[in-house]
């Protein structure tokens, strides 16, 4: 199958280095603390965070007196054609770890000690970057809830298919066989917070590919900062009303 045609479009109609549309809102979920939807494309995630609240477990609290940060991935029943996943199946156990990690290297856990912050994500539909488009949720409701972070956590993927570069692999291309690289970044620290890669590359198109990925997440990041301005703009005209 051909998915980069001769004119150099993709099979949805992009450039090798577009992203498909990204549509963000905070404040959705109106019993949680801070709570976000984050779409990329046909892929749609939900987030909700509650705390930072009394931890529960005390067998979980950290000896340095960290804030303790939980989090559970699942994906609607509807998310997908395939009605026989489980709501806690192993890929679901992975990727809830995964995005903890991510998003504790962003958290100032240190702040908010004796707590816990729970991160709740749910995949709506899936079409390909839903590890991305979870970290990119979770980024939002964790602003929406004013907790203190030393970074945006930012997340985009991109492969290798027909010898070509891709940015923002959707499910038919994540689905090729070809490479795919999650890469996760803290874009003012100018750091790498996540790194999965589902093949071996040559180190030379690794690097082309790790690139195309970080420019994903820079574009992330930007509208990111576009989405928590304005929903900071409509609180104060809310507040001055």
């Amino acid at each position: 199958m051909e998915y980069v045609n001769p004119e150099g479009l993709r099979l949805d109609g992009r450039r090798f280095n577009e992203m498909r549309q990204i549509v963000a809102e905070v404040g959705v979920v109106s019993k949680a603390d801070g709570s976000a939807v984050f779409e990329m494309g046909n892929t749609k995630v939900i987030a909700a965070v509650y705390g930072p609240r009394e931890i529960q477990n005390k067998s979980q609290q950290k000896k340095n007196d960290h804030a303790v940060v939980l989090c559970e991935y699942s994906m609607a029943q509807f998310s997908t054609g395939d009605r026989r996943r489980q709501k806690f199946d192993r890929r679901s156990t992975e990727l809830s770890l995964v995005i903890r990690q991510t998003m504790e290297a962003c958290i100032l856990t240190e702040l908010m000690p004796h707590s816990q912050i729970d991160i709740f994500l749910q995949v709506l539909q899936g079409d390909g970057g839903t590890r991305s488009a979870c970290i990119n949720a979770a980024t939002l409701a964790l602003a929406d809830a004013g907790i203190p972070m030393r970074d945006l956590a930012v997340s985009c993927s991109a492969g290798y298919l027909n010898s070509t570069p891709l940015l923002d692999l959707n499910y038919v291309e994540d689905s090729a066989g070809g490479a795919d690289v999650t890469v996760g970044i803290l874009p003012k620290l100018d750091k790498v917070s996540l790194l999965q890669m589902d093949a071996k590359l040559p180190m030379e198109t690794f690097e082309t590919v790790f690139a195309l990925a970080s420019e994903g997440c820079k574009a992330i990041a930007e509208r990111i900062r576009e989405v928590l301005q304005e929903n900071t703009k409509q609180l104060e005209y809310r507040r001055a009303a």
